[in-house]
């Protein structure tokens, strides 16, 4: 019996074609659109900050940082009027350590702005200063003043970033795939919803309680087939990242941890998005209502768990909000396996919260229905 109740769940499925354009079609589109439309935002290679630079010291020295600036591919010389930093290289500049430049600041730059452009201002200054103390000292020790002159301040030759051993750096792929895997496995509810109340509208489920089919064996007979889903939609969508977003100049999907950690991840998002869809769906007194509080509750839980918007660039009462988020839980579990190697071991805590949130919904689910199944409704 609860197999051929399992089927009649996947063919009632695979009849809703809006159904299946919700859970397969939405999210890979998604995947492309964000992916390419954050490309630039995740790369340090986009960054462009306009400058106007006046020499008052008209040294050899301020002549060397001058060209530098020039070469330098986050900086775009231009008029005072369109910049939006102006550089004043004082007198004497280079007669002295201590003298600093002056920069006037437009308005419109942010703070995290400015720290950048101070960063890779920097690079250039110090490359400078060591090119001045070369000479320097050049009389008293050629063998020093060769090392001080070679001092490369590269970020390449000053960091060796890895996370936990890979050395992929996040990008806008890694960031919407996984994000968007998440969003797109609790759209279930669409379908879910539907069959639930329309089954509930024809007595079906009355009739399977009175042939002593239990509430449990109806509630597996709609889960396992969502599961399955959920799994066909994983796949699908890392196939995305993978093979179909290169095609837009933008990096391919790299999968650093283990396909467990994978599986294990994805499965515990599935329970936690079957157990708010038959929340949702038994609550419900129509179909319209259950996929409009769906639709609510999905966008809702996405923007607070980092679907939307990055965590890591919410302000930290945000991020303490995301935590509260089955999707947040998820994304995080995903993120440790593309960017940090993780296996099993490190997704363990993720897959754990996510199961006791989707059981405990999936257990509350099942005491409503036998209620509203007892009363007749």
């Amino acid at each position: 019996m609860l197999s051929a109740m399992i089927k009649k769940e996947f063919l009632l499925v695979l009849r809703d074609k809006h159904a299946l354009l919700a859970l397969f079609v939405l999210p890979a589109v998604f995947i492309l659109i964000m992916s390419v439309a954050m490309r630039d935002q995740f790369s340090t290679k986009a960054i462009e900050f306009s400058i106007f630079v006046k020499d008052k010291d008209k040294s050899e020295m301020s002549q060397d940082l001058l060209e530098k600036l020039e070469k330098n591919e986050h900086f775009s010389i231009t008029q005072e009027a369109d910049a939006q930093f102006s550089i004043i290289i004082p007198k004497r500049y280079s007669k002295g350590m201590n003298k600093k430049l002056k920069v006037a600041v437009k308005d419109s730059i942010k703070s995290d702005q400015i720290e950048i452009f101070k960063a890779m201002m920097a690079k250039d200054i110090l490359s400078v200063r060591f090119n001045e103390m070369s000479k320097e000292v050049k009389e008293y020790s050629l063998k020093a003043s060769r090392t001080i002159k070679n001092m490369d301040t590269s970020a390449d030759k000053l960091y060796a970033i890895k996370y936990n051993g890979s050395k992929t750096i996040p990008n806008s792929t890694q960031q919407s795939v996984p994000a968007w895997i998440v969003f797109g496995m609790f759209f279930i509810i669409i379908p879910m919803s539907t069959i639930y109340v329309n089954e509930r509208k024809q007595n079906t489920l009355t009739r399977l309680s009175s042939m002593n089919i239990s509430i449990l064996s109806m509630t597996l007979s709609k889960s396992i087939p969502y599961m399955l889903i959920n799994q066909v939609q994983v796949w699908i969508m890392l196939a995305v990242g993978m093979f179909l977003v290169p095609f837009f100049d933008t990096p391919a999907l790299e999968i650093n941890g283990s396909i467990g950690a994978i599986f294990a991840i994805s499965f515990g998002l599935s329970i936690s998005a079957i157990g708010v869809s038959s929340l949702i769906a038994v609550s419900a007194s129509s179909s319209e209502q259950a996929t409009t509080i769906g639709g609510i509750s999905n966008i809702l839980l996405g923007a607070i768990g980092g679907v939307m918007v990055p965590k890591f660039i919410m302000p930290e009462s945000m991020q303490t909000l995301a935590n509260f988020s089955p999707m947040s839980w998820g994304l995080d579990g995903f993120l440790d396996i593309f960017l940090k190697s993780a296996d099993v071991s490190m997704i363990l805590s993720d897959m754990i919260a996510l199961l006791l949130f989707g059981l405990s919904a999936l257990i509350l689910s099942m005491i409503i229905l036998h209620l509203r199944i007892k009363k007749g409704l």
